[in-house]
């Protein structure tokens, strides 16, 4: 029997009462074509299980009871859900006890299939369970946000296929589908109300929600993405920049502990040298008491020499006149007196005298000691601080285009002297009126060493200046004007441009070192050889580029002649 015949008798079987003869023929056949039938002949069509109590409405659709009366309490007006039949008042419901038989025949059939089936589908644990299987429940493969039950692959095949159920909402399988209906209206919720910023359903946006700004749930969804699409994004970004403020300070902590190796090795050497000077000193100390003792000690022995000669002839002589004194022979006492009344020659013992070795107080050694000291500190300080600062040498060469027409650069562009000849050279707002010249090299920020033989010269001028120094006229070589510059005049001797400040230097310097440290504002300048600090210019406020600058003067008739000579250095940072 077909399934057209089938539902034919179904609609004869509500419009006819038949005998029971004749309904016991029929359910005879029908047990036996049951068996020949799927599942979803007997699937009601609202809640999409088997049917329970199975009525037929007037237009010959059958529903179970308990799901065709809730339908009707919950809308105004009676409809039938399959074709939307209106019926002007509510029809009485009979039990349709035919397919009532029919369809506890195919139930039990079922069930023995599937007591016997060897490929039953099992849910895994933790996945959403199919709300219409009775015995074993396989995992949902969707959920209706209309009927708001779940559905395995089975039970979800009527949506796929009844019109009427191609129209419900299905989403991915999910648990309490209760929560996604609204509390008031029992509707699914799927609108949003931008205003209250809430979800709503189709029956909010027509009442409490009908004058405000109401979008599709999925438009919501798909802007509220693409917005934690670019929170995240941003997080993303903070996550970069933590990760390299990270890096940043591994770098910096990598940089502290070589700084505080190198500074832990100058101090070791510094100390050291100290040290050895300080045991030196002692040493030296120690040697001059010992060869005073020892002076003293000689001195005395030879004191004690020359007493002990004297008391041998004082004894001698007590012992002659000891002898003379018991004499009985006046001729002879009297012509031996004179002789022995005279005392033998001896030395005045009374200014002379022993004085101590040690008759410098410790005092005094110790505040040598403390000059020594200081000095020698203040020279191994300044050899450790050079020898930092030279990690910032960097590679000088002399720019042509500043370079006064009097002055002769070599080819390298490493040496400048002064000519008695003016060279033919092309005017220039960069060239200087007076004896100088400009490195090519310009310096922002951070900081840079540069060194400059000055051997055989008696006047020169070094440090560093500004980019918008005055090139012509009278020049002032002060910080004010753009210069922070040492000189060397033959007349006034060593002087820091632009100061009143003298320099007392212990030799003349044959190499000058050149540090400046933009950031803090330091213009320093080192005699090589001697490893001596000549002057620093301190809190200076750089705000332009700064170029090195050299003016070996004019060469006073040879006396001057030899060339300032910038020297090559390896950088070592």
């Amino acid at each position: 029997m077909t399934c057209v015949h089938f539902h034919f008798l179904f609609l004869s079987l509500s419009l006819f009462q038949p005998s029971y003869s004749t309904l016991s023929l029929l359910f005879l056949d029908m047990a036996t074509a049951s068996s020949l039938l799927s599942e979803d002949h007997f699937l009601c069509s609202i809640c999409l299980d088997v049917f329970t109590e199975p009525v037929t409405v007037p237009c010959g659709h059958n529903f179970c009871r308990n799901c065709i009366t809730e339908h009707w309490d919950s809308n105004v007006q009676c409809k039938c859900p399959m074709c939307f039949k209106s019926f002007d008042r509510r029809p009485a419901l009979y039990v349709n006890t035919f397919i009532s038989e029919i369809v506890s025949q195919f139930k039990l059939s079922v069930q023995n299939k599937n007591n016997s089936s060897s490929e039953e589908q099992y849910a895994n644990t933790g996945d959403v369970l199919c709300d219409v299987c009775t015995e074993t429940r396989r995992s949902a493969l969707k959920s209706c946000l209309v009927c708001l039950a779940s559905y395995c692959e089975t039970h979800l095949e009527p949506h796929r296929r009844i019109a009427g159920l191609r129209r419900h909402k299905l989403i991915d399988p999910v648990e309490n589908l209760e929560g996604r209906l609204c509390t008031k209206h029992q509707r699914p919720l799927e609108m949003f109300c931008k205003t209250d910023q809430v979800c709503v359903c189709q029956f909010c946006t027509e009442s409490d929600h009908k004058l405000h700004h109401i979008v599709p749930l999925e438009e919501e969804h798909d802007r509220r993405k693409a917005e934690l699409g670019q929170k995240e994004a941003e997080v993303q970004q903070m996550i970069r920049e933590r990760r390299l403020k990270i890096e940043q300070m591994e770098r910096s902590v990598k940089l502290s502990r070589e700084d505080a190796d190198r500074e832990t090795a100058e101090s070791v050497q510094v100390f050291t040298a100290l040290i050895q000077s300080v045991q030196r000193s002692l040493d030296e100390r120690i040697d001059t008491i010992q060869q005073e003792q020892k002076t003293t000690e000689e001195q005395a022995e030879g004191f004690i020499k020359e007493l002990e000669e004297e008391i041998l002839k004082l004894t001698k002589r007590s012992s002659e006149l000891e002898q003379l004194s018991r004499s009985g022979d006046h001729l002879q006492f009297l012509q031996s007196f004179p002789s022995l009344n005279t005392a033998p020659p001896t030395r005045d013992w009374t200014e002379v005298g022993v004085q101590s070795s040690c008759e410098r107080p410790i005092r005094r050694a110790l505040a040598q000691l403390e000059e020594t000291l200081s000095k020698e500190i203040e020279r191994l300080c300044v050899r450790a601080e050079l020898k930092r600062v030279q990690q910032y040498a960097v590679d000088v060469t002399l720019d042509p285009e500043t370079a006064n027409p009097y002055l002769i650069l070599s080819d390298d562009g490493r040496q400048v002297s002064h000519g008695d000849v003016r060279q033919n050279l092309p005017d220039s707002q960069k060239r200087f009126s007076c004896s100088s010249v400009l490195g090519k090299q310009s310096f922002s920020s951070g900081r840079f060493y540069y060194e400059v033989q000055v051997t055989g010269k008696t006047n020169w001028i070094l440090g560093v200046g500004r980019e918008s120094i005055s090139r012509t006229g009278n020049i002032t070589w002060t910080p004010a004007s753009g210069f922070w510059c040492v000189r060397l005049a033959n007349e006034t001797g060593y002087e820091a441009a632009g100061s009143s400040v003298h320099l007392s230097l212990t030799s003349r310097p044959q190499k000058v070192g050149v540090f400046v440290d933009y950031e803090e504002g330091l213009v320093s300048f080192y005699e090589i050889d001697a490893s001596a600090l000549i002057y620093s210019f301190t809190g200076c406020n750089f705000t332009e580029k700064l170029y090195p600058y050299f003016s070996p003067c004019h060469n006073c008739n040879g006396k001057n002649a030899s060339p300032l000579i910038i020297c090559s250095l390896n950088n070592t940072e």
